[in-house]
């Protein structure tokens, strides 16, 4: 992973809620893993303290990371973690 892709994804998540919001879906992929259940945003929104148009911001901002991935379900929008990503940064900090 070159170091500007790297810098973006520390980006992404040097904001408070933007990492907060990260760790609820991270946290919602894996409890819902075995099921095979979707993160949907809409339930979300109702655990953390920050308005839908917030919510969707850092949500865009997390995808042009490349940290997660979403997609339009009917009217609702859901994540999943990219593992792939993850795994990158887990090695990369491992250094």
């Amino acid at each position: 992973m070159d170091a500007d892709k790297l810098a973006k994804i520390f980006k992404a998540l040097s904001n408070a809620n933007r990492l907060e919001l990260y760790l609820n879906i991270a946290e919602v992929n894996e409890r819902t893993f075995e099921t095979g259940c979707d993160c949907f945003v809409s339930d979300i929104i109702q655990s953390l303290n920050i308005g839908a148009p917030t919510i969707s911001h850092h949500i865009k901002e997390l995808a042009n990371a490349n940290l997660v991935y979403t997609e339009k379900k009917g009217k609702f929008l859901t994540c999943k973690i990219n593992k792939e990503i993850l795994e990158e940064v887990k090695t990369i900090l491992k250094l």
